[in-house]
Parts: C-alpha cells; structure tokens; sequence
C-alpha cells in the first residue's frame, strides 16, 4: 500500500496543499501532481464524475505519486468502502451534524478491530496478490486519512462532542455552506463568518486535532495560514478560470 505522504506532513506539524477536483478528469489530477501539489481532492459531492472515472483519477494521482483523497457525498459504509478500494488514501464526509454521524464514517473507514470496513482482494491491496491481507489492514488503518466536514450550525453546536470521537484525523471548515448556514450565503469573508470560523479552529486545535479548509485567493490564503490550518484547499476551475483571464488580459492588451 501506498504512504499517504499528505497525513505524514500533517502530523509532522507541516501545511499540505492541495486542489479540489471537481471535473471528471484524470489528466487535471495527473497535471495537479505536476505541479508539486501534496494532493488531488477529487469531488464526487460536487462533481458529476461516476465510480470508474474516480478509480481513473485516483491511478493518475498514483502516476504522479500526489495523495488521492475522495469527499464522498453521502454517509453510507458501502459507499465510502467503494472509494477506499479503488486506492484513495482518504475521505471527506460533508454534512456532518452530529457525533454518531462522524462515529459511522470512523468506522466505514477503518478495519476492525477500530471500524467496520468489508475486507475483499481489492485495488487499493493489489487485490491481495503482495503480501497477507491481515498486515495490508494494519497499514491501512495506519495510512487511510479521516476527515470530517464542519459547515452547519447543528454541527458547529455539537462539534465539543464530535471532537471526542476516536479516529478523526482532521476537521474541515467549509466556509461557503457555513456562511449560508450562517445568513451570509456566498459571504465566506464576512466579519461574522470570519469571527465563527476563528472560534472553530481554536476548538478543534484545542482538542489536539488539525485544520483544514478551501483558500481562492492570496488574502484568504494568507488568512487561512495565520490561523494554523495545516491542510489548504485550492480549487481546479478556480485554478484554470485566473490562469484564463490573466492571459487574456495579457494578450488582449
């Protein structure tokens, strides 16, 4: 199995970086990697891509040996498992309320003892053809990377008691969902989402676990690293949209 060298940085106190990716595109993923990003977010929430176009951009993340994770849309241990053994290395869970929500994505993620996870010769193993499958559960419940997303207010009420489930790796702000949740729908930087999110991060970090969010600009990035998170996401369209109209202006005069 593959060394989730994202989870490695976060836990040695370092910022990974990474791009949402939310166009069914292997070569976006495979260039992301190019480009020295920690790791390629591939957005099957948001994203209109199905099961093999994912197993596809997980292969091109492993080409370029960035860290393939997966924000899956919905809560269901069969439907986390599916991603896991396509080979991702983690997974995202949006909308997550309370702590038995977070207590079923630990136990989709992670092999029993610690979860529930099915065991099958699978991608993610080499479809058990490399060694015993007891030492690859060992490793994957080592390497495979929890993250849990923090962007309701039912969320950010229970969120003292989300913090006490074993097995969550990191906590991601979603500051858009947050700041409609909030009444300040598309405002992420407004005073008031600012000041909660601000409020978020001293409670996660004070709980000993790590921080992670999106950045679109060289403000909030700035921001976003004054306030300790340790895992920045940027986003594709984002990416390819400023490249797009910086050029343009350049070339138009």
């Amino acid at each position: 199995m593959r060394k989730n060298l994202t989870k490695e940085k976060i836990l040695a106190g370092e910022t990974a970086y990474g791009v949402f990716v939310n166009i069914p595109s292997p070569a976006i993923v495979e260039i992301v990697g190019h480009l020295g990003f920690d790791f390629a977010l591939i957005d099957a929430e948001h994203g209109p891509m199905g099961l093999e176009t994912c197993e596809q951009m997980i292969r091109a993340a492993d080409v370029v040996n960035t860290t393939p994770l997966v924000r899956v849309a919905m809560n269901i241990q069969q439907n986390i498992l599916r991603f896991l053994d396509m080979g991702a290395l983690g997974v995202q869970l949006p909308l997550l309320n309370t702590k038995e929500d977070v207590e079923n994505v630990v136990r989709s993620v992670r092999y029993r003892p610690v979860g529930r996870r099915g065991l099958a010769g699978v991608r993610a193993n080499s479809w058990g053809m490399w060694g015993p499958l007891a030492e690859y559960v060992e490793e994957a419940n080592r390497q495979n990377l929890v993250i849990v997303q923090i962007e309701t207010m039912e969320a950010v009420e229970n969120l003292k008691e989300i913090l006490t489930v074993p097995g969550i790796d990191l906590v991601f702000i979603g500051p858009n969902d947050l700041s409609t949740a909030m009444g300040y729908t598309g405002q992420q930087n407004h005073p008031e989402v600012q000041k909660m999110i601000d409020k978020l991060v001293k409670q996660i970090h004070a709980a000993g676990k790590p921080t992670g969010t999106i950045a679109y600009d060289a403000d909030t990035l700035k921001l976003r690293k004054e306030q300790g998170f340790k895992f920045i996401v940027y986003n594709a369209v984002s990416m390819i949209v400023k490249s797009g109209r910086e050029y343009l202006k350049l070339a138009r005069g």
